[in-house]
This record gives structure tokens, sequence and C-alpha cells, in this order.
């Protein structure tokens, strides 16, 4: 879900060749839920399957969209999410929001609402363990390294990208920035056109680039102050507080300053399973969040045999379009992508 900060934080529109010879970390949770909701049969709302009915669109959206990232000359290293602090509130709602989903999706299809079906279809998706293990799997076969955050998965971005060993992070969130990441880029794993919600109406999505310095900048705060105003709007460890959105809570940080201050201006209620949230144990994980100073980056040839194995023997995919799609993986290979580490 992460912090909604779109109405304020704007970046600028790059084309994707503008990273080419970039790595970038990839909040790989934030891209599998996009592949799991996105790539979806248009009817019926059901995600892609294989014959024996598991999910497939996670597989399908890390080969073929990565494979253009890998023809553009940019290079991706996944991190994903390790253990989420104790007063993480995101994982309960998200699965009673999908329930709702669930019902409003068999609805829309009974009655052949293609709209609802799009918008419930979306809100309906879920990211397994095995799915987790599965794109894992794949990656490595790939040579894309695979990163284990002993935390949040986009908090390790944020390091990364703030030490040096990427130049950005990858996502649709704007969490990344309130972990320190120095760079944000977002719609890297969109392709093509995108629906305007509740309208007919479709537009080009490009990449965009979000830098830190300048966000912060034209918002006329520091990182600490993004945090508390994002505290006040809601992330995923708080529900934010009732009555307050992006600008108020603007307002509000400017004229407070601190925490401290800003605590004194509001009622500050969050819970987790009934007891209370301190805000400084929240703005202290944002601050200094578990991160992993040890990893490493380190790039492989992609493993044909491997790769078709997996997804035409063991997923069903086209044999004749794995196989194309793998040509120019191993041509882009051949040239500087993954002549590193």
């Amino acid at each position: 879900m992460g912090v909604q900060l779109g109405n304020l934080i704007k970046g600028r529109e790059i084309e994707r060749e503008a990273l080419t010879g970039r790595v970038v970390s990839v909040d790989a949770y934030n891209w599998l839920y996009q592949f799991v909701t996105i790539i979806r049969d248009r009817t019926t709302g059901e995600p892609l399957t294989d014959e024996r009915g598991r999910v497939t669109s996670h597989l399908s959206g890390i080969f073929y969209r990565t494979s253009k990232l890998i023809g553009s000359g940019i290079k991706t290293v996944w991190v994903f999410d390790g253990r989420p602090p104790e007063f993480k509130r995101v994982v309960r709602e998200r699965a009673e929001a999908r329930a709702e989903a669930e019902e409003r999706l068999k609805k829309a299809v009974e009655i052949g609402d293609l709209e609802e079906i799009r918008v419930a279809s979306q809100q309906a998706a879920t990211v397994t363990e095995e799915m987790i293990d599965q794109a894992k799997t794949l990656l490595r076969l790939m040579g894309i390294p695979v990163i284990q955050a002993p935390s949040e998965g986009e908090a390790q971005c944020a390091h990364m990208c703030r030490t040096g060993m990427v130049y950005s992070t990858a996502s649709q969130d704007f969490d990344s920035l309130l972990f320190g990441s120095s760079r944000l880029v977002r719609n890297l794993s969109i392709t093509g056109r995108k629906k305007m919600p509740g309208k007919n109406e479709y537009v080009r999505v490009r990449p965009e680039l979000i830098e830190l310095e300048g966000a912060l900048a034209s918002l006329g705060v520091t990182r600490e102050q993004l945090i508390i105003l994002s505290m006040l709007v809601g992330t995923d460890y708080n529900p934010g507080i009732k009555g307050i959105g992006p600008k108020r809570a603007l307002k509000i940080v400017k004229e407070a300053g601190t925490l401290e201050g800003v605590l004194r201006a509001v009622d500050w209620d969050s819970q987790f399973e009934g007891e209370p949230v301190p805000a400084e144990t929240i703005f202290s994980f944002f601050m200094n969040p578990p991160v992993d100073d040890s990893v490493t980056i380190s790039f492989g040839k992609p493993d044909r045999e491997g790769i078709l194995k997996f997804l035409v023997d063991d997923f069903g995919f086209s044999e004749e379009r794995v196989n194309r799609v793998l040509d120019e993986i191993c041509s882009a290979s051949q040239t500087s992508l993954l002549s590193f580490g």
C-alpha cells in the first residue's frame, strides 16, 4: 500500500533509456504485486494460471518485462522483504480488504461488469510465499541478483541507494524516500498505457524519477519532517490522523517543526492489536531500520536450459516465445549488461 504522497511529490518523466547502464534495486514485493494485479484475464478478473491452476502472472511479469529492461541495458537487483516490525498494521488490513474485494469480484463476474471486474480483481490480488519462492528461482536462473532484506525490502533498497551500491530504488510506493533513498524510479515495471481510474481513457506511462534532495527542497522540509508528515497521513505502520490529508499535514509539520511539536498539535492515536504504538517508535523505525551492510551484488549469465525447463516444462509457457526472449537476453548479456560482478 505505502504512504500516499502523490499529491505532494512529483518527479520528472524520463525515457527508459535514460537508465541504460544503471543498476537499480527493485522493491520485489511491490513489483510482484503489480504483476499479479495487472496481468489478468479481462473478462473474469482471474490471474494467469497453468494447467494445474497455479498462478503464473508473476512469472510472466518477471520474465517478459524484466527482459525488456535487460534489452535497454538496465541492471536490476531484486530485494525481498524479511521480517516486518511487530507493529506493522497493513498485513491484517490487506487480508480484510482482499476478502471484501473477492466478494465484489464474484458479483461483478456474474453481471459482466468489466470495470468492476478490473478494479475488484486488483484489490483481491495476493502474493503468496510459494509465488515468492518461484520468483526467486526464475530471477536466479536469469542471472539477476536476489537479496533477502532483514526487514523491509524498501529500507534495504534505500540503504543500497544511499551508500552508492545502486543508482536508484525502483518501486511504485514512496516509502523508500522516507527510508532515505536518494532516488526513486516509479513506473519502471509498467509498459505501454495505463487505464485512468473510473474512466474509459488510457494514458501513456513513462518512468518517473524522483530525487529526494529536490523533493525535500520543493516542499521546504527535511527528511525527518517528511517522515512525520507521512505519519500524519498514514503509513503501513499507522492509520494516520482522521481528517488530515497531505496538504494539511505539510502545513502542520512546517508550523510545529519537530515530532514533539506535532504531537502537541494533534491527537495521536495509533494502536497495534489494541496496544498503543508510540509515534516515536514508528519515527525511529523509518530513521534507523534493520538493513544488511554485508550484501554484495553479483550478476550472472542466463541459464537457458534451466529457464526453459522452469517456464516451459514446469509451468507451460510457450517454448517459441520463451526462446525468442532468451535470444534477446543472451545477446544483451554478451554486450555489457552482465559483464561485472
